[in-house]
């Protein structure tokens, strides 16, 4: 394959970007969307995978890995939250953890920790197996995947004015709204389970970096802590 892990990251982006532009413009359109979300989803295997089998994982390509998946939670559930099929506090919540979590991977990366294996911020076995792992990871990516597929089928099905099937019983859509509900909170859930080892383990970087960006400083933005110490 010509494109490299980075490339593929961006790709999947402008995949995903081009899924929700498509979204509401044609019955068959929206169809179309679901189809480039699963391909969207796809792509993030795909580009860990080239990366490990061509020696190409970098910690740049790890960050820019994670900053493709923000974007795409946040492209698809604020669209959906803005259709009415989620609530509007599901994406607030996907982007306050991802926030969080970013920022503390990134100071934990000044410090060298970043990517996965010995360089990984993950040190214990909890949270390499709920973060690191590839059965974590891809359960994660399968049930965005279900979630986005399920909810652009719902859209495309029984909702908006170009659904295919615009004569449900309520019945019907209460099945499918309860289908929905289930899926929507399972994947937030497995979001913040996941979130959590980085808050926990990543803790000891921001209290060291805060420990040493907290001291005063003199006019020359040097420290005064070495000169108290000494008596000077």
């Amino acid at each position: 394959m010509a494109l490299t892990p980075n490339q593929i990251t961006l790709l999947r982006v402008a995949v995903a970007f081009a899924s929700v532009c498509l979204y509401g413009k044609h019955a068959w359109a929206n169809l179309i969307a679901v189809s480039l979300t699963v391909g969207a989803i796809a792509l993030d295997g795909l580009d860990g995978y080239i990366a490990r089998k061509r020696q190409l994982a970098t910690p740049f390509g790890a960050q820019l890995d994670v900053l493709g998946d923000r974007v795409i939670e946040n492209v698809y559930f604020t669209y959906f939250a803005v259709c009415g099929l989620v609530s509007l506090w599901l994406p607030v919540l996907f982007f306050a953890r991802g926030t969080a979590t970013d920022f503390i991977r990134s100071i934990a990366a000044n410090a060298g920790h970043s990517g996965w294996g010995q360089a990984s911020m993950m040190q214990t076995w909890w949270g390499r197996a709920l973060v690191a792992s590839r059965w974590s990871r891809g359960a994660y990516a399968a049930m965005k995947c279900a979630c986005f597929c399920y909810l652009g089928l719902q859209l495309a099905l029984a909702r908006g004015p170009v659904a295919l099937v615009s004569q449900l019983s309520a019945n019907t859509l209460g099945g499918i709204w309860v289908g929905a509900q289930a899926i929507i909170w399972a994947t937030a859930a497995l979001c913040v389970v996941r979130g959590l080892p980085v808050i926990v383990e990543g803790w000891r970087h921001v209290a060291a970096y805060a420990a040493v960006t907290g001291q005063p400083t003199d006019g020359r933005g040097m420290a005064h802590t070495a000169e108290r110490v000494s008596g000077r």
